[in-house]
């Protein structure tokens, strides 16, 4: 059990209760390989395990992992908790600072990088904005009474990531406005990858991990074969795969970001969740989809947001600059769908 567990072991009883409708033990397929899922931050996990470790059973990873999940979630990042550590930085009063998990300070560290590196496109301070859209904890859709262009403008006035002071030698973390941060376009990618350094520490060389979507993934399945994940069509409808590619043995992590499941119409308007922190409103441009590939699957669930926020072309450009392996997917006259990708991400679609 590794440190952060030891830490949390209280954790796993009232896991195990909450979470009694969703544990699966790890069960092995009739390829070989090991499975486990369940429901963590408000979505699913799965997890598909290769070589197991001798060193625990099948019960006791489940139940670390569970441990794990709901530690990272319920303690710390959620925000539906009104006692996460999150929910009581944002209760914080102004310019007092506030003692951080290293969980909490690395994932607003990360945060701070990837919103310098987007020019503010990706922008955890964002929560309030989020929030009076209608995709906060409450999720109410304005309906037909949006937003008014006074309220944006107050709560942009408190949005800025330069606002949010991290103290590293301290471990301290300070509200320099009435912000209201959020998580949700990090947090998963992180505990993907602490979910990785788990079965790491385990030995396990071969795995599939995949918390909503984003996915860590290392080694081969049984046979010496590649795992190959699936990009979905932007539809909202049935899932279906718009293309495959493959890891190729390489250890890799994966996110993606789009507008087609969480949004509501108005009018025959369709508003994003994801809301762009320079102006305050839903994104509204042809990128339908984003996904990329880092070897943080947190960090691939940033960029994938800041793409998002920023559009085919900034992003485009962005990828290019940075070398970063990115598939974007967008509209052409609002209908068809269209694709590119730059040549980091190519070498993964070669399958042969």
């Amino acid at each position: 059990m590794s440190d952060f567990l030891r830490k949390h072991a209280y954790l796993i009883i009232i896991s195990l209760v909450l979470l009694s409708g969703g544990i699966l033990l790890l069960a092995r397929t009739s390829g070989g390989i090991q499975q486990l899922s369940g429901y963590t931050m408000g979505t699913t996990y799965h997890i598909q395990i290769v070589d197991m470790p001798t060193a625990l059973s099948s019960e006791e990873i489940a139940t670390d992992v569970s441990a794990l999940l709901l530690a990272l979630d319920i303690r710390i990042f959620s925000t539906y908790a009104a006692d996460s550590e999150l929910s009581r930085f944002n209760k914080q009063p102004l310019n007092q600072p506030f003692a951080a998990s290293s969980e909490l300070l690395a994932v607003l560290t990360l945060a701070r990088e990837i919103a310098e590196l987007s020019d503010g496109a990706f922008d955890v301070t964002v929560g309030g904005l989020v929030n009076l859209w209608g995709f906060g904890p409450s999720l109410q859709v304005p309906g037909d009474e949006f937003p008014q262009q006074r309220e944006i403008d107050s709560l942009l006035q408190s949005v800025g990531y330069e606002l949010l002071k991290i103290d590293q030698a301290r471990a301290e973390i300070t509200r320099g406005a009435e912000f209201y941060v959020d998580l949700s376009g990090i947090a998963k990618g992180y505990a993907v990858d602490q979910l990785a350094a788990y079965f790491d520490g385990l030995g396990v060389e071969n795995y599939f991990l995949e918390i909503g979507g984003e996915l860590k993934i290392k080694g081969e399945k049984p046979g010496a074969i590649s795992w190959v994940p699936a990009i979905e069509t932007p539809l909202d409808s049935t899932p279906q795969i718009y293309e495959v590619f493959s890891t190729n043995g390489a250890e890799i992590a994966v996110a993606g970001s789009g507008d087609y499941r969480n949004y509501f119409e108005v009018d025959g308007l369709r508003y994003s969740h994801e809301i762009d922190p320079r102006n305050g409103r839903p994104v509204s441009h042809s990128l339908a989809a984003v996904y990329v590939i880092d070897d943080s699957a947190a960090r691939a669930d940033a960029l994938a947001t800041a793409y998002m926020v920023l559009g085919l072309e900034a992003a485009r450009e962005l990828a290019q600059a940075t070398a970063q392996a990115a598939y974007f997917i967008y509209t052409s006259d609002g209908v068809e769908f269209r694709d590119y990708v730059t040549p980091e991400f190519t070498d993964y679609l070669r399958t042969d």
